[in-house]
């Protein structure tokens, strides 16, 4: 079902959840592509270290359930994890397809005219957040001109410290449900933006976020009727694996 013209997200605020996640493998280039061809201006996608420090978009911290292969990241070389067969285990159709890294999903996203919201995991075997917002850094500074990027994480740590070298860059604080606190959560980052489960959104949040300047984006919704009384209340955007359902 698609919500009516006049009421919903503005076509760049709605995300594509890992690429157009429905219809591709998450978290790969072809994902990426569908989003682009269902009109969607934005990605949302997961980045996370090697062993070797190379940054691979992923979302889990092991590549068993989206790829060929088995094992943590922290095990894997760039070499070994390009090696392994991203499509697949989504469908035959997408055999082939690879475990793209950050600055090869970066120079794609450009040629698709698409911007990214990067988030940013962090995994145990990660030895270290300065090494972690570096390697974000240098990857996302390779960006073309028009791909635009803004930093999400579970861990407001790396968004304290992302934006010390990118303070102009959006940050977003990412929550099952808003504590009670969450201005005073979100000065300490900076952040503007907060990135909430849909299920946990409310009228008297929106409320208050509107009041602040806050904007608020929904995850991971993949049914417009859901969120269509919450638009007026205050709802920024959406962040779906089907972004053809909130473009119209």
């Amino acid at each position: 079902m698609n919500i009516p013209s006049d009421i919903g997200p503005s076509r760049d605020e709605v995300q594509a959840h890992r690429g157009a996640s429905a219809i591709a493998p998450e978290n790969t280039i072809a994902a990426f592509r569908a989003a682009a061809e269902q009109g969607a201006l934005w990605v949302e996608l997961d980045v996370a270290l090697l062993a070797d420090g190379t940054l691979v978009v992923i979302h889990d911290d092991t590549v068993d359930r989206t790829t060929s292969g088995t094992g943590s990241l922290g095990a894997l070389t760039h070499a070994e994890a390009a090696a392994l067969d991203a499509g697949a285990w989504f469908d035959p159709r997408y055999a082939g397809e690879r475990l793209p890294t950050l600055e090869e999903a970066i120079k794609a996203l450009g040629e698709l005219g698409l911007s990214a919201n990067v988030e940013i995991k962090q995994h145990k075997h990660h030895k270290s957040l300065d090494q972690l917002v570096h390697a974000v850094q240098a990857d996302i500074r390779k960006r073309a001109p028009r791909t635009e990027i803004m930093i999400s994480s579970f861990d407001p740590e790396a968004l304290k410290a992302m934006h010390s070298l990118e303070p102009d860059l959006e940050m977003a604080m990412l929550w099952w449900k808003a504590p009670e606190d969450w201005a005073d959560k979100m000065k300490l980052i900076p952040a503007t933006t907060m990135h909430v489960n849909y299920k946990t959104l409310s009228i008297g949040m929106l409320e208050e976020t509107s009041k602040s300047g806050i904007k608020v984006r929904a995850w991971t919704s993949n049914n417009p009727v859901e969120l269509l009384s919450f638009w007026g209340a205050g709802l920024t955007g959406v962040i779906t694996d089907n972004p053809k359902l909130f473009l119209g």
